[in-house]
This record gives structure tokens, sequence and C-alpha cells, in this order.
């Protein structure tokens, strides 16, 4: 286990610093949150990377703002840095990348004493940790997260992986990353969409698990969207404990508890696959997904329409869509019965029973199913009917 070396760290840093643990035994790791981080690579990470070889995977855009000067400091303590550069997008996350990244490494002299970095979003992060996850057997890697929801949601826990044309993640990896560091600062440069994307993954630890958390979020859009680095610092210390907690307690989602996770999921990555990956970024397919999902749980009277109407109402002031495509409802549900939460023949979903708790509901009917599709197609669409 890698020991962080704080009492090197800047004290403006220190001072600004917030640890999660994620208590997995031998596989436990550290993410630290705060402004300033990256440029304090040295100091967090020298004990770990130094003389080391490190492939540095990250994206042409991520890349532009961030792979010199991430370079130049792991440079300062690593034996080799060779940095890989991946086109973004959803689109990336497939066998054909992850074929050119290994054979690269091959290329490249990497051995399964090498170390991978991962500089990007969620696209980069489950891409580079499932390359890692193969390469040699399983080879270290560190996640480097860019995008807000990369920091509140895919870089803990371990899930690595890539899409199939009819699946979104179908095919993947549990690999724990030795290290996540989260440098609040990045988010400067995130454009407004994929913010309000990360968004979504940040709405919905309070829709699963935290109804304080929820009313939190309620109250402080304004200051969240105001990008005020307190307190985007706090909310995703939150997420990621939030999230540490559900893994330490079922890391390979085998007893059910890491399943509460997929709230929104089953329809939102129904959306994905159907729409075609990139046509809506994750964080919108899963607001969708989640609004789409709350309904069904009214509609099995699970839940009454406040539900729906506070979950509606907290996607769309952060700027996130929640109507469903329309017209594709019998495509959905049949991305849906392809998808890796299906078991034994039965599609699972999980629901809210009401804000800050949810339950896992197998097969609703496929009649039902495509009423609530249809009626979260229009932006008008009537819930109380």
């Amino acid at each position: 286990m890698f020991l962080f070396r704080l009492k090197n760290l800047s004290e403006e840093t220190r001072l600004s610093l917030a640890t999660v643990n994620v208590p997995l035994e031998n596989r436990s790791y550290d993410i630290h949150i705060g402004p300033g981080l990256y440029g304090q690579i040295g100091s967090l990470a020298g004990d770990f990377l130094r003389d080391q070889h490190v492939v540095l995977i990250t994206d042409e855009i991520v890349g532009g703002h961030y792979l010199n000067d991430i370079n130049r400091k792991i440079s300062e303590i690593a034996k080799k840095v060779d940095a890989l550069t991946v086109p973004a997008g959803e689109s990336t996350k497939c066998i054909g990348q992850c074929d050119q990244l290994w054979q690269q490494m091959v290329e490249l002299g990497v051995d399964r004493k090498s170390i991978v970095v991962a500089l990007g979003g969620g696209v980069v992060g489950d891409l580079a940790g499932f390359v890692a996850a193969c390469f040699g057997r399983g080879i270290p890697f560190v996640q480097l997260p860019t995008s807000l929801l990369a920091q509140v949601d895919s870089s803990v826990g371990g899930k690595t992986g890539i899409n199939l044309p009819q699946s979104k993640n179908m095919v993947g990896a549990f690999w724990q990353p030795e290290a996540v560091l989260i440098d609040v600062d990045v988010l400067d440069t995130l454009d407004d969409r994929n913010f309000a994307a990360g968004m979504a993954e940040v709405i919905k630890y309070g829709a699963i698990m935290d109804v304080g958390f929820f009313e939190r979020l309620e109250s402080d859009v304004d200051a969240i969207l105001a990008r005020d680095k307190a307190v985007l610092t706090d909310v995703i210390r939150h997420c990621c404990q939030c999230k540490a907690d559900v893994v330490a307690e079922d890391e390979r989602e085998t007893s059910g508890r890491r399943a509460i996770l997929n709230f929104g999921h089953t329809i939102g990555h129904a959306i994905e696959a159907v729409c075609g990956y990139g046509k809506y970024l994750h964080g919108e397919a899963i607001s969708i997904g989640m609004v789409a999902e709350a309904d069904l749980a009214r509609r099995l009277e699970m839940v009454d329409v406040r539900v729906v109407d506070r979950l509606r109402n907290l996607f769309e002031a952060f700027g996130l869509p929640t109507v469903c495509p329309s017209g594709i409802e019998n495509e959905l549900i049949d991305a849906m019965n392809r998808d890796k939460k299906v078991a034994q023949g039965q599609l699972f979903f999980i629901l809210p029973t009401a804000i800050g708790d949810v339950a896992s509901v197998a097969s609703p009917s496929k009649l039902i199913l495509q009423d609530c599709l249809k009626r979260n197609s229009t932006p008008k669409a009537n819930v109380e009917s």
C-alpha cells in the first residue's frame, strides 16, 4: 500500500485537502481531493511513481490542457514516462482502441512492473483501467480524473470496461486503482455541458442513500453552478465517501448492495446504446433514466408523484435533460434486455421508495415499461394521470 507523504505538501494544499479511504484490505487506497493537487504530484505520489516506467494515457482534449504539465511533474520522479493519446468521446471505449494501446505498450517495452496513469474523464479512466487490468494479467494504475463525473463516481470503485455496439460497459474487469488524485482546479476548464453531466451522478447519491445531501443540493444550486471551490471539494468528498462505503460492503456486486448505484442506469445505458454513443453524455442519459425510473416506481406505487417532481426539478436546475427520446420505446426495451444487469432472464431495476432510499425490482411488465417510456418522452408529461 502506497503511503502519501503529506508532510511535503504546501501549507495551502494541506489545509484544503480532503481524504477518503476505500477500505478493501490489501487493495485499499486513498482518494485525495482539493485544489492544486496536480502541482503537488511529486509530494503526493513520489514514493509510488519514483523510478518507475509510467504509461500516461489521456485524450486529445484533456491532453491539450494538462498533458505537458503532468508529464513534466511525473518525469521529475519517474524513470521513464511514455504518453499515449486517444480520441475524445464515448466511442473510444472499444476493443479496437484497447488493442491499439496494448500494441503501443508492447512496442514501448511496458512490463508487469510498469504503471498506467489515467489522465481524463470517465472514458479515459474506464479504458485505461481496463487496459491496465488486462496487460500482463494486470499492472497497477492511478486515476487522475478531470471531469466532475469521473471525480465523483467512475474513478472510484474499480469498475473498468469498454462498450460493445449493443450494450454499454458489457466487457470489463474489477481492477482497483492504487490511488485517486482529484484536483478540483481542473473543473475550471470543463465546459458547462460536461459539468452538468457530472451533477447527474452527484444527485444520484442523494437520491439513493442520503436525503440530507439531496436537500443540500436543492439549496446549493447557485454555489455549485458558480463552481465555488470549497463547496465543490466538499460535494466531491461526500460522493466519494458514499461510494467508498458501498464498495467496501460489496466490491464485486455480489450481495446486491453495490447495485443501488445503478439507479437510472438501466434506461440510461439503453438510451446511450440505441441513440449511438456520444449523442447523449453519460450523465445526460442517466438523468433521463433516473426520472423515467422514478416514474416507473410511481406507476408501481412505490413512491408518489412528489418524488418524481423533486428529482426532475433538481436535474433541470442544473440544466440536465429529463425527457426520453420518443418513438424508440421498443428499441430501448430490447437494449435493456441485453444489459449486463439481466440475471437468469430477469431485468432488474433499482427504483426509489423515497428520496434517499431505493429497492431492487425484477422485470416489470413490458406494457408498463412501454407506457412509462412514452409518458416521459414529451416535455409536458403528466405523471399524475
